[in-house]
């Protein structure tokens, strides 16, 4: 199958899927592999959903797209239910967790001048976090190899260290607008704010006036056990960004704020051509009922804990694991060895992993994956960490 006609942005396994069944991908050959990356946390339901399907087909043959010109149906009712879930009050839909993240950005930039003055526009972020990669996103991100290629970048923005509240303390001042926290670093590495610290940041962006930005869109529908994120950390975002498991592998982002933030923007001041389109709604709407209403999320944690100690296993097993770390289903593997090989070496068994950070392999399944896929995935990570130790 010719390969030259897509641009060489990504490094890409030499497999080519064609079909997926719950947690079970097939290549082009019917070679079967358990999914333990569901496109990297987005297919929290898994593969070929009956709930997704129906939404699709159904809405396909009802309404696909009306511009934001008008309201739509399904729009009104994913809004409704994602400030009933949460402590929030408006939603803006976009696309993608980039785009939430550019919605964000702006969003405060809005509110730092109507609240402040034009000086009022410093965004801090966080080293070793990632946000996407348009610009916006890009210059927020806080991992050079990601932006060094791309200087120029968007100015106003001050990096700050993960966990470090008195670098936070040093950074914010007067003219901050926003900060913006990961509350689970993904590509960083599957790396858990503290309680503490996530608690101190949202105080100081109260005393600055100050939005306090949680980047959702790999830790946030279900994956830490509770439907958002912030919750499993007791503080309460003024923004919330948020995709991927959103639309369970249907592209579709959000961004979610409280009134008195939301009511910086009025008409014109920001858009998306598709974003709320009924399609995309019509399928998070049956993903948040499988989610919530279904109880998909109320498994999670029991998975984690069976995943954890299944791991541990292994740790004492090969000292090539150094810990393992995370939450809920988004957890990462501490490698003292080329995670490349162990990632290369499942990836020939049947297993599908994804690297974060240096040295972490992570764990992001579907949420609705069972003990029996659960345990065959691992039982190939132990047939590779055992070749890779004898």
């Amino acid at each position: 199958m010719p390969k030259d006609s897509l641009m060489n942005t990504y490094s890409r396994f030499d497999v080519v899927f064609e079909k997926g069944l719950g947690s079970k991908v097939y290549d082009v050959n019917g070679k079967e592999y358990i999914d333990f990356v569901s496109g990297v946390a987005v297919n929290c339901l898994g593969h070929s959903n009956p709930a997704i399907i129906k939404a699709i087909n159904d809405q396909s043959n009802n309404l696909m797209h009306v511009s934001n010109l008008y309201w739509n149906t399904k729009q009104l009712e994913v809004a409704k239910k994602l400030c009933n879930y949460s402590d929030h009050d408006k939603v803006f839909f976009c696309n993608s967790g980039t785009e939430a993240v550019e919605a964000a950005l702006k969003l405060a930039r809005k509110y730092g001048k109507q609240n402040g003055r034009n000086q009022k526009n410093e965004i801090i972020y966080m080293e070793n976090s990632f946000h996407g990669r348009t610009l916006g996103a890009l210059a927020v991100t806080g991992q050079e190899k990601y932006q060094k290629d791309f200087m120029p970048l968007m100015e106003g923005v001050k990096s700050a260290k993960f966990n470090d509240i008195e670098d936070i303390k040093n950074k914010i001042n007067e003219n901050t607008c926003a900060v913006i926290v990961e509350p689970i670093q993904g590509e960083g590495g599957i790396l858990v704010a503290q309680i503490d610290f996530l608690k101190e940041v949202k105080d100081l962006c109260e005393k600055y006036d100050a939005l306090l930005i949680f980047d959702e869109i790999q830790c946030g529908m279900g994956r830490t056990g509770s439907l958002f994120a912030y919750k499993k950390f007791d503080v309460i975002p003024d923004v919330i960004c948020m995709a991927k498991g959103l639309g369970g592998g249907f592209p579709i982002g959000a961004v979610v704020a409280t009134q008195k933030v939301a009511s910086a923007f009025v008409p014109g001041d920001h858009g998306s051509t598709f974003g709320g389109n009924p399609l995309g709604c019509s399928v998070a709407l049956a993903v948040l009922d499988e989610l919530v209403d279904k109880g998909v999320v109320r498994e999670v944690n029991e998975k984690s804990e069976y995943i954890i100690n299944k791991v541990l296993e292994l740790k004492n097993k090969y000292n090539v694991i150094s810990k393992i770390q995370g939450m809920g289903l988004m957890l990462g593997i501490k490698l003292e060895t080329d995670k490349s090989k162990v990632i290369n070496k499942c990836l020939e068994k049947g297993l599908l992993l994804v690297g974060a950070g240096e040295d972490v392999v992570r764990i992001v399944p579907a949420l609705n994956i069972s003990k029996e896929e659960i345990d065959k995935g691992l039982n190939i990570l132990d047939e590779v960490l055992y070749e890779l130790s004898n």
